[in-house]
């Protein structure tokens, strides 16, 4: 198992991904966009571990790193993606719950525009 320290985070904003980075290579992912509308929350869609880097605690760490850009931005975190609201609910002191109204905001922007995916 490699040592957590080798894993750097790289937020892609403009792709719309938190990338995990060991030795140059990504091991994982979330896909995410930001709400269009205020407060702007960061919704995550979908947590990705390659194959092979599972079982290390990269999808974890992906979601705290994700939820700590939000609370770094002042926004909240809308984690559509099920392995990241599994987290959320399992940390809810490092993942407070988004407002529900932001809640709907976010899937109804995702339902509209299928490129978020």
């Amino acid at each position: 198992m490699a040592d957590e320290r080798t894993i750097v985070f790289e937020d892609d904003r403009e792709a719309g991904r938190l990338l995990a980075v060991e030795d140059g290579v990504a091991v994982g992912f979330i896909a995410y966009f930001v709400l269009a509308e205020d407060p702007h929350a960061l919704v995550a869609v979908h947590t990705i571990v390659e194959p092979g880097h599972e079982g290390r605690g990269i999808g974890g760490r992906l979601v705290e790193t994700f939820s700590t850009l939000a609370a770094t931005a002042g926004v909240p975190v809308v984690p559509l993606c099920p392995y990241a609201a599994r987290w959320a609910a399992e940390h809810p002191d490092r993942a407070p719950v988004a407002p529900a109204e932001v809640v709907v905001a976010a899937e109804a922007q995702l339902a509209s525009d299928s490129d978020l995916w």
